[in-house]
């Protein structure tokens, strides 16, 4: 059993980490927030120019996303990469025969 002075030092760094990822978070949104209306002048500005006539989309169509991640390119020799694909036609074999099986043993009972 961990002593108490261990725990309490636990339970003070978890909740500064908790307390830093808040004021984070909320930097975030407020960052959001700034752009988005930066945006909104931006066409509206925009549209002034154009006499009114620029494309305008109902709010409720454009949804903030999540940036997509960006995939990295493994430099494999084509040796490995030949290796991972072996080793990765077995897994999914297995997992295929696994799931076969359970699904013959359902149907067995």
């Amino acid at each position: 059993m961990k002593n108490l002075k261990s725990l309490r030092k636990r339970i003070r760094r978890l909740e500064a980490r908790l307390q830093k990822g808040g004021k984070k978070l909320a930097k975030l949104k407020q960052k959001l927030g700034a752009a988005e209306t930066a945006a909104a002048a931006s066409t509206k500005r925009k549209s002034a120019a154009y006499g009114g006539r620029a494309d305008k989309k109902p709010a409720a169509a454009v949804k903030p996303s999540a940036p997509k991640k960006v995939k990295r390119k493994l430099n494999l020799t084509p040796e490995r990469r030949a290796q991972l694909a072996e080793t990765m036609r077995a897994r999914w074999a297995a997992k295929r025969a696994a799931a076969a099986s359970a699904q013959s043993s359902q149907s067995g009972q």
